[in-house]
């Protein structure tokens, strides 16, 4: 957000070299941070060099049509995600109690779990459930859990309370949530949480298991590409 701030703050353009400057940023981040504020449409960089506010930005900062935009910012950077995870990607959050997908990047390569039992209510055993209950407090992870039963969905769903609880206790924050086969037999996913101020979400994506190798490795990828997601939904 300060990259972002200091563009804004200098309508006629500003370096890299002006940016670092009043940032802190050492090149080795800052040049990086360029290149994908660049690719996500929030800054430009003119003939000269230097750096000014990108179209995605000034459509994001408006009060005008901010959803809409917003959404389309979203997806964008989720068919990029697909594309570079080589998995359909969604887009989760926790609204009043209840999950959520409200974003999916499929295609025919990589197309979207079937979801054959409605996600609201298996979030024992997806992976996108599990990493919205793990950033939740003890009493609604409790709360939720009583009002949707633990159904056995497949023979490696977790249906005991006690040790699902557990596990969502002892999950750290910064290590992927993986769904071996929990929620459907011949699909694997996984999830990373994206809180953004009290909202409570999540990336995750899907995979046939015959691809189950490239699970982590995906998920690490996914991971490392949340960083814009977080800036859109900031801004």
């Amino acid at each position: 957000m300060r990259v972002l701030e200091t563009v804004a703050r200098h309508s006629a353009g500003v370096t890299d070299a002006e940016i670092a400057r009043q940032t802190h940023l050492g090149t080795d981040r800052l040049t990086p941070l360029l290149r994908m504020l660049r690719r996500e449409g929030y800054v430009e960089q003119a003939a000269d060099g230097s750096y000014v506010t990108g179209t995605a930005l000034s459509r994001l900062g408006s009060t005008h049509g901010h959803d809409q935009a917003l959404r389309t910012q979203l997806q964008h950077t989720l068919d990029r995600l697909r594309d570079s995870v080589g998995a359909a990607v969604y887009m989760s959050r926790y609204v009043d109690g209840e999950i959520h997908i409200t974003q999916c990047a499929d295609s025919a390569a990589t197309p979207a779990v079937n979801e054959w039992v409605d996600f609201r209510s298996a979030a024992h055993a997806s992976a996108i459930g599990k990493s919205l209950l793990g950033q939740l407090d003890h009493n609604s992870r409790r709360d939720h859990l009583a009002r949707h039963k633990l159904a056995r969905l497949t023979s490696r769903t977790i249906t005991n309370e006690r040790l699902l609880l557990s596990r969502l206790e002892t999950q750290p924050p910064t290590v992927p949530v993986l769904d071996l086969q929990e929620y459907a037999v011949g699909t694997v996913c996984a999830a990373v949480p994206i809180t953004a101020g009290s909202t409570v979400g999540c990336l995750a994506l899907s995979l046939p298991v015959r691809h189950a190798h490239r699970l982590r490795q995906a998920a690490d990828r996914l991971n490392r590409g949340a960083a814009p997601v977080l800036l859109s939904l900031a801004i």
